[in-house]
């Protein structure tokens, strides 16, 4: 009876690592239910559309920051408490109920959120995850909430950020540093990530990915089928053909969406690739995927709320990026650029 006991407890062990030792165990972790708390709560009019250098933006990075110290996930270096302060310029929108505080030369003082989940092998070598933490902000008088854009995105790296943090704790941190970034005002000309760019945190010669999150919670109303499992990918082949190749065989692998180039065309007349926060990484020459799912009648209007996300959708494609994160910062070898 003792040994048959035995042979149960580790055969149970066995399974349990098994499980702590496989992505799927904390991507499960990543929930439509949680994803649509949390953005419940970021696209409030509490945050009163996150505009830069108004006070809801102060009040969003304060809640990004709050989250990042629950879960025991470092501030990156050289930031104040995880804040990278910056000048940008911000022009002064009509109906703005507070008056913003711009320096002799227009520029008011914002900030990126950066955290950091170090490396256990090749800790110097970085994966970086970004969404914006901005919106349009007060306008006019009305709220901008931001649902969609990003709202979603925001939500999607704190779940991710999360999930990787749960296989830290139980021993199965990532082998390459994942830094996780909101930029500020990306609604005003990417200026967040382009301080970055320039005043990189990390080694860009370092920076290996960038996965860059920004709309993901609705469908395109444009487009012509009905299979709501897609998500658009731009740039995943601009600079690495090796980057492409491991996109696709991890979604093969793990969420199975339609991976949608349509925008990924150097002919899009929307210009997508250079209208995100990863177009200041691809110009430093480091591989990018942008992760969209497309506009709406709601983009950049008062109506973009957080009811009309599809969080079934949003749960996907979030673990989608999640997988394909773990992948790039698991693997033997570093995505490569080509020649």
């Amino acid at each position: 009876m003792k040994k048959y006991i035995f042979k149960s407890i580790y055969f149970l062990s066995l399974i349990c690592f098994s499980q702590e030792n496989n992505p799927q165990f904390y991507a499960s972790s990543i929930k439509a239910q949680d994803l649509k708390n949390l953005l419940y709560v970021y696209a409030s009019d509490y945050f009163e559309g996150r505009g830069t250098g108004q006070i809801g933006q102060k009040r969003a990075v304060e809640f990004l920051r709050h989250f990042y110290k629950k879960e025991n996930i470092k501030a990156a270096k050289d930031t104040e408490d995880y804040f990278q302060y910056f000048n940008a310029t911000i022009t002064q929108q009509r109906g703005t109920r507070t008056r913003l505080k711009l320096d002799k030369n227009g520029e008011i003082s914002t900030e990126n959120v950066v955290a950091i989940i170090e490396g256990s092998e090749k800790p110097e070598e970085y994966i970086i995850l970004s969404a914006h933490l901005d919106a349009v902000g007060l306008k006019k008088g009305e709220i901008h909430n931001g649902a969609d854009d990003d709202g979603s995105g925001t939500v999607a790296l704190l779940e991710i950020a999360e999930a990787f943090q749960k296989a830290k704790i139980n021993g199965y941190g990532p082998k390459r540093s994942i830094v996780f970034i909101h930029f500020s005002a990306e609604e005003n000309g990417l200026k967040g990530s382009e301080y970055y760019s320039l005043n990189p945190i990390y080694e860009l010669s370092k920076t290996r990915v960038n996965l860059n999150i920004d709309m993901i919670g609705r469908i395109d109303p444009k487009r012509k089928d009905n299979n709501p499992n897609y998500i658009y990918l731009i740039g995943s082949n601009r600079l690495s053909s090796d980057l492409h190749e491991i996109s696709e065989k991890i979604n093969m692998k793990t969420e199975n969406l339609l991976l949608d180039y349509k925008y990924n065309d150097p002919k899009d007349p929307n210009r997508f690739y250079e209208r995100s926060d990863h177009y200041n990484f691809a110009k430093n020459n480091i591989p990018v995927i942008f992760y969209f799912s497309g506009t709406h009648e709601d983009y950049h209007k008062p109506t973009d709320t957080a009811e009309k996300i599809l969080y079934d959708l949003l749960e996907k494609r979030t673990r989608l990026i999640f997988y394909t994160a773990w992948e790039i910062a698991n693997r033997d070898e570093s995505v490569s650029l080509d020649k």
